[in-house]
């Protein structure tokens, strides 16, 4: 599990990445202002774990095939990825996939409403006209 916090331009964003073997899922949680430590502890402690399970999407990741490797070109590589502030590419993926999952759910909700409430006026409308041929 990695958690990346990083400044996107106008919000500190906290990025949650669980990798369960081959696959991995990601999650996006919004700080706002610059978060303290104790703000990032809470959050770990309290919300991550409901972060994680509300994401449904996973995405593939492949594995490089382990080897002994350079202890110099190790020491770059350790550097280079605490220089990188973003997230990773599979994350983004996860995160996308997750997105549109939510939005095809919505889409789903705000059809069925729309048809109810088109339903509900129709049999409105037909009394009324119903009521007007009544007579006296």
């Amino acid at each position: 599990m990695k958690l990346t916090v990083f400044f996107n331009g106008q919000y500190w964003v906290g990025v949650v990445e669980l990798q369960e073997g081959t696959k991995l899922r990601a999650s996006q949680f919004i700080f706002g202002p610059e978060p303290k430590d104790a703000e990032v502890m809470d959050f770990v402690q309290h919300q991550l774990l409901a972060l994680l399970s509300s994401s449904k999407e996973q995405v593939d990741i492949k594995k490089a095939p382990h080897h002994k490797i350079n202890p110099k070109r190790l020491a770059r590589q350790v550097a280079k990825e605490v220089r990188v502030t973003g997230v990773s590419t599979f994350a983004q993926e996860a995160m996308k996939l997750d997105l549109d999952l939510r939005k095809k759910e919505r889409k789903a909700t705000n059809k069925k409403k729309d048809e109810l409430l088109q339903e509900k006026k129709y049999l409105l409308k037909v009394q009324k006209a119903k009521e007007k041929h009544r007579g006296r």
